[in-house]
Formats: structure tokens, C-alpha cells, sequence
């Protein structure tokens, strides 16, 4: 924008630059004005009502995750299945086929056990609250 650069245009260069800061300022007195009148503004939970803190979010968070994971899960077992079957005794193939079954257990064990562990910090850091 090189018409921005002469003297005849260099306003609209600060206005460009401090804009986003003026739209704020502008905001903050609109607020003012609104609260004044008895309008009050605010943001409503786009979330459940049940959702009030953190870790009753982060519990919605791995809910939703495992509702996604499952088939997927599901989906590589059979899949590390067919490599067991496709090897037929050949040992890079059975190798690949060991290690594909052991990583998709291994991460469904991780995501099922996330619920339990996010429960267990949450039961900590209510008992450490209870206790102070």
C-alpha cells in the first residue's frame, strides 16, 4: 500500500495501525452507556448449564474424545488383525503386525484410562480445597 507511505495519506496509516485499539476504547464507553440505562451485557455458556468449572469441562472433553476414539480403536484391531492374517509367516510382517496391535492397545488403554485419571486429580485437588 504505497499511497499509504506520502505525507497526503499518512492518517489513514495511524488510523489503520491504531484501529483495532480505538474499536476498544469505543467498546468500553458503549459498555458504560449500556450499563447506565440498566442493559446489562455478558456472555452466555455456549456449554451445558452443568458446566461451571474446569474440570467438569475437561470430563466433557474426554466424553466427547472417546465417543470419537471408540470405532476408531475398534477400526485398528481389525485392521492390526488383517496384517496378522496378510503376514503368513513372514517375520517383517508379523513384526509390523505385533507392533501395530500393541500401539492401538496401548493408546486405547491410555484414552480409557484418561476418565479415570482426570477424576482421580480431581478428587486431590478437592480434598487438598477441603482441607485448607
Amino acid at each position: 500500500m504505497k499511497i499509504f507511505n506520502t505525507y497526503k495519506y499518512s492518517f489513514l496509516l495511524h488510523i489503520a495501525k491504531y484501529s483495532f485499539i480505538i474499536l476498544f476504547i469505543l467498546s468500553l464507553f458503549t459498555n458504560e452507556a449500556l450499563a447506565v440505562n440498566g442493559i446489562t451485557t455478558g456472555i452466555d455458556n455456549p456449554l451445558n448449564d452443568s458446566i461451571k468449572d474446569i474440570p467438569s469441562f475437561i470430563k466433557l472433553i474426554l466424553q466427547t474424545v472417546l465417543y470419537v476414539a471408540i470405532p476408531i480403536i475398534a477400526l485398528a484391531i481389525i485392521y492390526s488383525g488383517y496384517l496378522f492374517v496378510t503376514a503368513q509367516g513372514n517375520e517383517e510382517k508379523l513384526t509390523t503386525a505385533k507392533k501395530t496391535l500393541l500401539y492401538t492397545l496401548v493408546g486405547a488403554a491410555l484414552l480409557l484410562g484418561s476418565i479415570v485419571i482426570a477424576d482421580a486429580i480431581k478428587g486431590t485437588v478437592d480434598e487438598i480445597k477441603r482441607t485448607s
